[in-house]
């Protein structure tokens, strides 16, 4: 499937193309050990301002986590805000962040949910199931699933599970510090998922990749927002 089938769709009108193209992305979608470790990690923030939506990616280095490149997409939202497809909505924005970048990730942490999500397909799952590259999910809510709190040290976690089984794992990235909701999205599973976090976040709560993202998105969201005003 071309990356591009899921841009332009519009709901009601396209609700069978949409369900289809939900359904083709759960069958491709697989979780499984990691193959090779990722030497460039991109992370995907994305935030909305009015009908706009503001999609960042910052691609690093692996393991260093050195900074490398940052693409920004700012683009009208071209989809309607509704549970369980918020990966139509978001997702257009998403790879154009991605194009953007010079460099091809070999791993996406995005600040999302993976396969701990009422369809199992989050933007996590659903974007790296669609562009075929492992995805992990790193959220600082929980959408689905139980779980027992975890031990307050950095690198305790406990299992999330949801309709009896484990989807993720709710992971302790710094000392007392609120855990993140980790689950796997595409070509990785849940214990590489935590491994890979917990090597990505060395020293904030959210993963550097994650972080970096969110802070461009926030300065080019606020920039929009002062020029509104003048």
């Amino acid at each position: 499937m071309d990356p591009e089938a899921i841009r332009g769709l519009r709901w009601p009108a396209d609700r069978e193309r949409i369900r289809e193209i939900q359904a083709e992305i759960g069958k491709r979608r697989s979780i499984a050990p990691l193959r090779r470790r990722p030497c460039l990690v991109a992370g995907i923030d994305a935030s909305f301002l009015d009908d706009k939506i503001i999609s960042v990616a910052s691609l690093l280095s692996y393991p260093a986590l050195e900074p490398l490149e940052e693409s920004v997409i700012v683009e009208k939202a071209g989809f309607p805000y509704i549970t369980g497809l918020l990966s139509f909505r978001e997702g257009p924005a998403v790879l154009g962040a991605l194009k953007g970048l010079k460099g091809r990730p070999d791993l996406l942490i995005f600040d999302g949910q993976g396969i701990a999500h009422p369809l199992g397909l989050g933007i996590a799952a659903f974007m790296g199931a669609l562009l075929n590259v492992p995805s992990i999910g790193s959220a600082k809510t929980r959408l689905v699933g139980e779980y027992k709190e975890p031990g307050p040290k950095r690198g305790d976690f406990s299992d999330l599970v949801y309709k009896g089984a484990v989807v993720g794992a709710v992971v302790r990235t710094r000392d007392n510090v609120k855990p993140l909701f980790v689950s796997p999205g595409h070509r990785i599973d849940v214990a590489g998922s935590v491994e890979l976090v917990l090597e990505c976040a060395p020293r904030f709560r959210i993963t550097e990749p994650v972080r970096r993202a969110h802070l461009l998105s926030r300065k080019v969201k606020r920039e929009l927002m002062d020029k509104s005003r003048a």
